[in-house]
């Protein structure tokens, strides 16, 4: 029998996976996505843990998706529909809190009642990091240009990456080096004195890394973070209506209306290579499809370690995805809650339930945090970016009932004496006590409580590592080196296989940069 024939096929149906098939389907072509799990979406999913509460399981925010995707494949007309985080609240150990609202006056006249000199610096420090992340922003939609390399192509790039460097005032261009190198705790110690404003915004330099807020780079990763957007609004953060599975659903159905396949429950096995060239893809079932393009959009070290076999791939490549910092740090505790967390610095149901709540009162608490996973253990006093989806999405919960998202730092992939269901309990339990200093009825309240660990994200998303961004967005795996020197424009070693995942330029969260711009090059390529 002869095996099934597409102009693409796409692995892994993860949001940049999709939206490369969506790309490559508007250009004419025949394309299918083939899935290992029984829905779309890899990190990207809404589920239903315990009856009648659904969970953003994994990612759980957005901000960063790219306003040019949303456009292009008519997102909103698929139900895409993001609803804003209106706030941000520290609780603090002395019963106080720290608050910003998405209101400018009200959030200037918070921090002054803590600090009036950093009340006056704070919309310096925003006007600052917002001209810095418009300065940085461009290079997310280019091909990194490799710069050892004296092809056309690559001086093109470098070219006009010189060109708009070059369009750049000499102060952006001073600021962007530092920010790329320095540590956030650095940072943010020049601009503010209030511990707790320090540690809540430290906080956007560490996500996705396995490094604390002293450690260099971590500067850049916060800028990262600084450059999304919600509905042309700078610097907005929210909650997708049905979670992050709605935003892979929106994608997956506009992704199907332009005519793409899409298989779940479809492992591929091995990427089949003939005449020195990608031509298709063997499934775990036997079965075979051909393509004259095999785009990867799953974690580097399955897409060149386990898909392809080593003969085909140089010695040189194959060493730096080994080396590719993929260490995940990042833990998950998802609760449902038979009533809303009471916090004593703010009494009775408010804006803070409808917002983010961040455990974070310092960057040296954070940094300890840290130390523990420098280790090899669970942070004892972790770092927690909560947020209470029902309050927000009345469906994600049953009527009087709620759930709870925490994103915690530090869980290293690797703990001492590996994963096991007692230290998951005891991660759980850290978790639990932690919001507990600041919510004394939680703990009463919880219905069930589903704890996530690097490791089975590793399991359940198939993410090698269980690394949320696919690899450390750390300075040496940025730009021309993501996900290796001289292959960071979205090719491979192997003609006709192409890199679209979040182990690409520019880096991890639901951007879709990366599914957008790989399909972009394959498509220049063929013609």
């Amino acid at each position: 029998m002869s095996a099934a024939r597409y102009d693409a096929i796409v692995i892994g149906a993860g949001h940049n996976g999709m939206i490369a098939a969506a790309y490559l389907a508007r250009a004419g072509k025949k394309v299918v996505v083939l899935e290992r799990n029984d829905r779309v979406g890899g990190a990207t999913v809404t589920r239903e843990i315990f009856p009648g509460y659904r969970f953003t399981e994994f990612s759980y925010v957005v901000s960063l998706l790219r306003p040019e995707i949303i456009r292009d494949l008519e997102l909103p007309r698929h139900g895409l529909k993001i609803l804003p985080l209106p706030s941000t609240v520290t609780p603090m150990d002395n019963g106080d809190y720290l608050a910003g609202w998405d209101d400018h006056d009200l959030t200037r006249r918070e921090i002054y009642r803590h600090s009036p000199r950093d009340a006056e610096a704070t919309d310096e420090y925003s006007r600052v990091m917002a001209r810095a992340a418009k300065a940085i922003k461009p290079i997310l939609s280019i091909v990194p240009p490799d710069p050892s390399s004296m092809s056309w192509r690559d001086l093109a790039g470098l070219l006009k990456l010189g060109r708009y460097g070059a369009s750049l005032s000499e102060q952006e261009r001073y600021r962007i080096a530092k920010l790329t190198t320095q540590s956030a705790g650095d940072l943010l110690d020049e601009w503010f004195e209030f511990d707790p404003l320090k540690g809540t915004k430290s906080a956007s330099g560490i996500i996705g890394t396995f490094l604390g807020p002293r450690s260099p780079g971590t500067a850049y990763v916060l800028l990262h973070h600084y450059m999304g957007e919600i509905d042309g609004a700078f610097r907005a953060w929210g909650f997708a209506k049905n979670g992050t599975g709605g935003v892979a659903e929106a994608i997956a159905r506009s992704a199907r209306a332009l005519g793409v396949e899409i298989r779940t429950s479809a492992p591929v096995a091995k990427v089949l290579v003939k005449g020195g060239r990608a031509s298709g893809v063997a499934l775990e079932n036997g079965d075979e499809l051909e393509a004259r393009v095999v785009m990867s959009a799953v974690d580097p070290k399955r897409s060149f370690l386990q898909l392809v076999d080593p003969q085909h791939l140089p010695e040189e490549f194959t060493e730096a995805i080994r080396r590719f910092r993929v260490r995940g740090s990042s833990g998950k505790v998802n609760i449902a809650l038979s009533e809303l967390p009471q916090f004593t610095c703010l009494p009775g149901v408010g804006p803070l339930h409808r917002g983010a709540i961040s455990f974070s009162p310092s960057i040296d608490y954070i940094e300890r945090a840290y130390d523990d996973a420098k280790y090899g253990q669970f942070s004892q006093r972790p770092y927690i970016d909560a947020i209470i989806p029902s309050m927000i999405d009345r469906d994600m919960a049953p009527p009087g009932h709620h759930v709870m998202s925490c994103f915690v730092q530090y869980a290293p992939y690797d703990i001492e004496g590996g994963w096991n269901d007692a230290r998951r309990e005891a991660f759980g339990e850290t978790v639990v006590s932690t919001i507990e200093r600041y919510a004394p009825n939680i703990r009463r309240a919880i219905v069930g409580k589903q704890v996530i660990t690097p490791k089975d994200i590793e399991d359940i998303a198939g993410i090698t590592g269980g690394n949320i961004f696919h690899g450390e967005l750390s300075l040496h795996q940025l730009f021309f080196l993501r996900p290796a020197p001289q292959w960071a424009d979205f090719r491979t070693p192997l003609a006709g296989y192409y890199y679209g995942a979040s182990g690409a330029h520019p880096g991890g969260g639901i951007m879709g940069a990366n599914g957008r711009l790989a399909a972009m090059e394959a498509l220049k390529d063929w013609r």
